[in-house]
């Protein structure tokens, strides 16, 4: 069986397992896979950049999801006018402070030597911090003061929300660049610690620095690029044409927003994936991939292997900076409590290995299949448990402890499916060529 009928049968069993859902469960639960399938195969083509291609071990991805969820706060929400009137200059010019506390301590580090250097640069140092939370700190106190049930920090720039979108990579890629210049000079074992520490201090800020994005508070009511439910519901228009498919406007509003949704998220991700495959198959991703398999002879051939480094994980967060903007947009509101690794690291490499590392169509048939599972696993397994255990007594209990640990078929099914892919595949379900 040649490798193009052997990939379409792949994605043509994936299709049938969301239309199968639709058909047994509901119309509006095959999208909600469809469309988290769609973020989530993005995802695994950001991680699949990094480390497909050029080996980087970044266990960090969590952080970047967040910063393009928080690129949309600071993108689409509008400014809050009090907010800005009582400290936002002042916080922005601690921060510039900040920045030039760090910039500077570098440049003195550069140049002095000596005692010179152990005494001036932690005087420097010191000097620059207290003048930071001199002018920082009041303004956050301010800022957090103006109606903090509603608002309490400075909001955004009022644009379309499809603007948060490559604003939300343009963040991960600038954050990416700071810590690949710091991090990416590390073995991988502590390269993949330092990233995961990153993502966890990215999680941190976000949820402590209201002025930002409400922290925990959550900013909800996000703007949408497709038309509310209730607005449809009163499109006498619409109406008709939903009672012309036999459905009633409610549950044809639901499912045309999702169905918009799924039109948007397939455009991003066929515009990566081509941009991946021409990537990938260009001389510059010849290059990365024998950086990846021998990167002491790319440094004998005169390839510059940290500064490639730099440029692979900066576009591979970008990518997944993008999923996490579109996440956002999605769900209409930014959570930072519901970034766990679990969810937005974990399982993204479970969708990379699974698929096939270093293949895009691979990371794409990943992140769809583990979606489907992680979402369809725990019903299935419940229903498994109430046919094994028909015969018991209700009151059994076995038969009790059975059905409750269906909940956690979800993690004993990814751990199952890991291990056997690494076992019996261990390059995926579509291997690299």
């Amino acid at each position: 069986m040649s490798d193009t009928v052997k990939n379409t049968l792949l994605f043509a069993c994936m299709a049938l397992l969301i239309l199968g859902t639709g058909f047994v469960q509901s119309w509006n639960s095959a999208l909600f896979i469809l469309n988290m399938g769609l973020i989530s195969a993005i995802m695994a083509l950001g991680v699949n950049l990094q480390w497909g291609f050029a080996g980087l071990f970044n266990v960090g991805v969590m952080g970047f999801v967040a910063l393009g969820g928080l690129a949309v706060v600071l993108t689409s929400m509008p400014p809050v006018g009090e907010a800005w009137a009582a400290g936002g200059l002042r916080v922005l010019g601690g921060l510039v402070i900040g920045a030039a506390t760090i910039v500077g301590a570098v440049f003195l580090n550069k140049r002095l030597s000596g005692r010179a250097r152990l005494l001036g640069l932690p005087l420097f140092l010191i000097v620059g911090f207290f003048v930071y939370r001199f002018v920082f700190d009041p303004a956050v106190e301010a800022i957090e003061a103006v109606n903090p049930a509603g608002t309490g920090y400075l909001g955004g720039l009022g644009l379309p929300v499809l603007l948060a979108w490559p604003m939300g990579g343009l963040l991960a890629a600038g954050a990416a660049w700071l810590i690949g210049k710091t991090a990416l000079g590390l073995r991988s074992d502590y390269l993949a610690i330092a990233t995961l520490g990153i993502a966890e201090i990215i999680i941190a800020v976000l949820k402590n620095e209201d002025w930002l994005g409400r922290g925990v508070k959550n900013v909800n009511g996000l703007s949408r690029p497709v038309p509310y439910e209730i607005d449809l519901q009163k499109s006498e228009s619409f109406i008709k044409s939903a009672e012309g498919f036999g459905l009633d406007p409610v549950t044809a509003s639901t499912l045309f927003v999702k169905l918009g949704y799924s039109v948007l998220f397939t455009i991003v991700l066929v515009v990566i994936f081509v941009m991946a495959q021409a990537a990938l198959k260009s001389p510059w991703g010849r290059m990365m991939r024998a950086i990846r398999d021998n990167e002491v002879a790319a440094e004998a051939m005169g390839k510059n292997v940290t500064r490639r480094h730099l440029q692979i994980f900066v576009l591979g967060s970008a990518v997944c900076g993008i999923a996490g903007a579109m996440l956002t947009t999605l769900d209409g509101q930014l959570t930072p409590g519901t970034y766990q690794p679990l969810r937005f690291t974990f399982l993204i490499w479970v969708m990379v290995i699974v698929g096939g590392s270093g293949n895009n169509l691979g990371a794409v048939l990943g992140g769809f299949l583990i979606w489907w599972l992680w979402v369809e696993v725990e019903p299935l397994g419940h229903w498994a448990m109430e046919f094994v255990t028909s015969g018991m007594a209700e009151d059994s209990a076995l038969r009790n402890h059975l059905i409750d640990s269906a909940a956690h078929m979800r993690l004993l099914t990814m751990g199952v499916i890991l291990l056997l892919v690494l076992r019996f595949s261990p390059r995926g379900l579509i291997p690299e060529r």
